[in-house]
């Protein structure tokens, strides 16, 4: 598939200069810093140094107090307490941070998480009769409740409170619940908006300790259930989600919680240096898959668990959830992509819309992901759900996918989400005049470089920029995530040194040995994973432009640096 790639704007000259020379680091280092908006020493100091203390004061969020005194209430009089979260990685952990921090002093306290496939995303009415039922005087409720308005009437009416600490948008009307903490609130003056669900939580348990004297530590003892919940959650590792994940990680590697060590353990990471891509890739889906196959209240158990003896049961049977997800996601995957190959209407349009009655519903938002990759065009993935079509959306560049499935309002039941990613359900009658207006609205409004893939590329630098000091400097830009991704690079005019070859099982990658003309930098090893089909071009004799990040390779006790590679063409002119 082609790819274009974009060189970002490289920031004021004159402060990449000062910049340099104030930290003593090369013009490529302090150019980077710029692009994230570190212009001063200070910033930089913040940046590479990040400490607990520049944590905002949690009562500069609106509602906090009204929050923290009836938390207080209902700990005095040992009310029921109900911990309620969504089925997804940040509501499982932001249940189980908070449940852990008040097990210890609410007598009657337990957690509750909705089934995806009969109660659905955020609030429930189910769990409210559950509440009402078991006598539950307040709720917490974690990661949803800001749109739950109807929801959190009827619960109001049976005399259950709700605090709600949420992260998303918010409508215009708030849920009348006793207190909403939610940054993006229109009139709420929080410093930073972009905190996890489980991020709104913790400033909750901040606001507790610190009016009631309890000494911090206890609450940092739970940031490796943060950490998780930011990366998997894909917000901003900036500010103080940079805060919360540098120390999150720093627990995580040291001293996770048991529940949180166990899995570490199924996915193979005991013995490295965890990252936030190996929560993104390896940690996450495993907390996800419980609620996917099964029940996300397994995820939560296991991060709760204190019984040695149970856990290494959850852990195989989340792993086992995992090894489903993982067998469906493939065999749907290739289904879908085998239905559009086999239709040549379908693969010459703007727009994929497949449904398939049999396809399972935990999996449709990753195959929606995966088919969207491989043709790179706006993709919708319907199955059956209490018979209905239900399922899920994925955009390209940017593609404003909501708003081209809010244009079919009238064929659907709901739909929510945003402009990459939504969720939608329609009458299964409706999907074939749906599947034609969306092609309709999509092929109208799309651009043609909205349907070719981007690699934003931080900036363009020779091979013999890349020395020790310069990638030690650059690990230190970590912990990586969105406004804050892993460098980018472009080098122009490389050759192979005459030992790139095919590697793999099927030879379907590609292992480089690059070398600059006319520079005695040495020789730089490459990866290019699944790009067997750019053999000829390395090997033509002939100069080429390569696109890649800068990672390490550890293979038989040695770790040596490494280039891997995003793309690779002949000499392009880049859009600077």
């Amino acid at each position: 598939m082609k790819k274009i790639w974009s060189i970002k704007r490289q920031g004021n000259q004159n402060d990449i200069k000062h910049l340099s020379i104030e930290l003593n680091v090369n013009m490529v280092i302090a150019r980077l810093l710029v692009q994230r908006g570190i212009i001063t020493f200070n910033d930089a100091k913040s940046f590479f140094r990040p400490r607990l203390s520049d944590l905002h004061d949690p009562f500069l969020m609106k509602n906090m107090e009204k929050a923290v005194t009836r938390l207080e209430t209902a700990i005095a009089k040992q009310e029921k307490i109900l911990i309620y979260g969504d089925y997804d990685v940040d509501g499982t952990t932001s249940v189980a941070m908070m449940y852990t921090f008040l097990k210890s002093r609410i007598n009657q306290i337990e957690y509750y998480i909705p089934d995806r496939y009969s109660e659905g995303y955020g609030i429930s009415y189910k769990s409210i009769d559950y509440a009402a039922e078991n006598k539950i005087t307040l709720v917490i409720a974690l990661d949803c409740g800001i749109k739950a308005v109807d929801k959190i009437i009827k619960a109001k009416e049976q005399g259950i409170d709700f605090i709600i600490c949420d992260h998303h948008n918010p409508d215009d009307k708030t849920p009348p619940a006793v207190a909403v903490l939610d940054p993006k609130q229109p009139d709420c003056n929080y410093p930073y908006k972009e905190l996890s669900g489980c991020g709104v939580g913790f400033k909750l348990l901040q606001a507790y300790c610190q009016k009631n004297n309890i000494e911090s530590e206890e609450i940092y003892d739970l940031l490796d259930l943060v950490v998780v919940s930011i990366a998997s959650d894909i917000v901003p590792v900036t500010g103080e989600n940079r805060v919360l994940a540098y120390y999150g990680l720093k627990k995580l590697n040291s001293n996770p919680c048991i529940g949180l060590k166990t899995i570490i353990n199924f996915a193979g990471l005991n013995d490295s240096e965890i990252t936030i891509s190996d929560i993104v890739f390896k940690i996450g889906p495993r907390l996800n898959a419980s609620g996917r196959i099964e029940h996300g209240k397994k995820s939560v158990q296991i991060l709760v668990s204190d019984d040695i003896d149970k856990l290494d049961l959850l852990g195989e049977e989340i792993d086992s959830f995992n090894e489903i997800r993982k067998t469906l996601d493939r065999d749907i995957t290739l289904d879908a992509l085998d239905m559009i190959e086999k239709d040549l209407d379908l693969k010459n349009m703007n727009s994929t819309v497949l449904y398939n009655r049999d396809w399972h519903k935990g999996v449709v938002g990753i195959v929606a992901s995966r088919v969207t990759e491989h043709f790179y065009k706006p993709t919708i993935i319907l199955t059956e759900s209490n018979g209905m079509a239900s399922g899920s959306a994925r955009s390209v560049g940017n593609f404003d996918l909501y708003e081209a499935i809010g244009q079919c309002s009238d064929l659907l039941e709901s739909y929510g989400g945003h402009m990459y990613a939504a969720g939608l359900t329609m009458r299964i009658e409706n999907i074939f005049e749906f599947k034609k207006r969306f092609e309709e609205i999509v092929s109208s409004q799309i651009t043609d470089k909205q349907q070719i893939q981007t690699i934003d590329a931080d900036t363009k630098i020779p091979l013999s920029e890349i020395t020790p000091r310069f990638f030690r400097i650059l690990k230190q830009f970590a912990p990586f995530g969105p406004h804050n991704m892993t460098p980018i690079f472009v080098t122009e005019d490389v050759f192979d040194a005459g030992t790139s070859r095919l590697v793999g099982k099927n030879k379907e990658h590609l292992k480089l040995d690059l070398v600059e003309p006319d520079v005695n930098s040495g020789i730089f090893s490459a990866i290019a994973f699944n790009q067997s089909n750019k053999f000829d071009l390395v090997t033509s004799g002939l100069p080429f432009d390569v696109c890649y990040s800068l990672t390490e390779n550890e293979y038989r006790g040695k770790t040596n640096l490494q280039l891997f590679i995003r793309d690779i063409k002949k000499r392009e002119i880049f859009k600077e």
